[in-house]
């Protein structure tokens, strides 16, 4: 399904950014020792070279308001009408967690409510908030994308132990004009329920429900690795070309791409596929893993900060996760500074 820009109602543009990772780095020789493989072995096979961790006693919402706090900071105030969380581990399953972060946050009393399309989320929750602006329902969201995926990571796979990590990131977007810099959009996003074994965690939920007991399979994250790689690079290939050509871009003129950071190897396959040089696609896989929904808005604030994203750079952003899910928007890229 692709969006469109709706005549003359305001554009979500993009005005505030912000990231945490906990303090914990997780090197790729404490992961390699307890696997049986080497640091050089994670590092071809997935492009990691170290992880975030978080300590006892943090988890996810913890992690969102720091991240949204800094992207409240990157705008110039701490206003915001909506509060969107992106996670595919929430700190519990009921209530949400969005309603206690803005409460935190000092947001008690606007909207705010959880979006599960696990690591497409960051990316579904723009296009959510895009909309909320396109309505008049809000003139200002805060969209914040976090994961505490060590919480659900079997760290005696080799398949996902090295893969993931934590942290959060965030962005606000504000009621704005579609020509001016920062404005996302149009949106591309899909979906495929066929593919949902590939990528997942089973247990848990209502059809089949976790004892809590010492015999019972622990509720990990399972991934069927060569045939989820397979999917990203043909959906978020496709995605990637329709955002950009809906957009009128020549898709190999692009300045940046911003993709999640699932494994490395994806964003060299995309390079060729999409005939768009490897030195244009943003990356830090290498210091962070796969963060799911955290991935993209860490990536771009990471990039902003280390200054291979600026100002005025033509960028496309684009996701692929569990579901299937994916999606991808385009923009021109703001001045702006990620908040502390």
């Amino acid at each position: 399904m692709t969006g469109a820009r709706n005549g003359g109602a305001p554009a979500a543009v993009l005005c505030g950014l912000g990231a945490w990772l906990p303090p914990t780095v997780v090197p790729n020789t404490e992961v390699a020792e307890r696997l049986g493989v080497t640091d050089d072995w994670i590092h071809q096979r997935t492009g990691v070279r170290s992880r975030r961790r978080v300590d006892p006693g943090t988890a996810t919402i913890g992690m969102a308001v720091e991240a949204g706090a800094r992207a409240l900071k990157s705008q110039g105030h701490g206003q915001a009408d909506a509060v969107l969380l992106s996670t595919a581990t929430p700190d519990r399953l009921i209530p949400s967690c969005a309603p206690e972060i803005a409460s935190r946050l000092g947001l008690t009393g606007v909207a705010a409510f959880d979006l599960g399309a696990a690591c497409s989320g960051f990316v579904y929750a723009l296009s959510v908030a895009a909309g909320y602006i396109a309505a008049g329902t809000a003139e200002r969201v805060l969209v914040i994308g976090a994961d505490t995926m060590s919480a659900v990571t079997d760290h005696e796979d080799r398949t996902t132990a090295a893969i993931f990590g934590d942290g959060a990131g965030a962005a606000v977007l504000r009621a704005g004009r579609p020509d001016e810099p920062g404005a996302l959009g149009p949106f591309v996003l899909g979906s495929d329920g066929t593919g949902a074994g590939l990528l997942g965690n089973p247990r848990g939920g209502s059809r089949t429900r976790y004892d809590y007991t010492a015999a019972e399979p622990r509720p990990y994250v399972r991934m069927e690795g060569r045939q989820v790689f397979r999917h990203a690079v043909e959906r978020m290939g496709a995605a990637i070309g329709e955002a950009a050509d809906s957009r009128g871009w020549d898709l190999p003129a692009v300045d940046r791409v911003a993709i999640h950071q699932a494994n490395a190897r994806i964003c060299q396959a995309l390079s060729t596929r999409l005939a768009v040089p490897e030195e244009r696609w943003l990356a830090n896989i290498d210091r962070v893993a796969n963060t799911s929904s955290a991935s993209v808005p860490l990536l771009l604030d990471h990039s902003v900060r280390d200054g291979s994203l600026a100002s005025g750079a033509r960028l496309v952003i684009a996701a692929f996760g569990a579901g299937l899910t994916w999606g991808a928007t385009t923009v021109v890229w703001p001045e702006l500074t990620p908040g502390e």
